[in-house]
């Protein structure tokens, strides 16, 4: 598997969530995997170290 997910993020970008739960968010991608249903997930670790788990298509890579 390729370590880049769709929306092109991968470990170690930073990222803001553009949709969902967490939007709003932004943090350090950690954790990029495939679910058994096929959809690409990711832990992303705000700075303050709070970690949550979303899907890598509701975020965006950020410079």
């Amino acid at each position: 598997m390729p370590d880049q997910a769709q929306g092109g993020v991968a470990n170690g970008d930073r990222c803001e969530v553009v949709a969902g739960t967490h939007r709003g968010k932004a943090g350090t991608v950690e954790d990029l995997k495939l679910s058994k249903t096929g959809h690409a997930t990711i832990t992303v670790r705000q700075d303050s170290g709070v970690c949550f788990k979303t899907l890598a298509r509701s975020v965006e890579k950020r410079g």
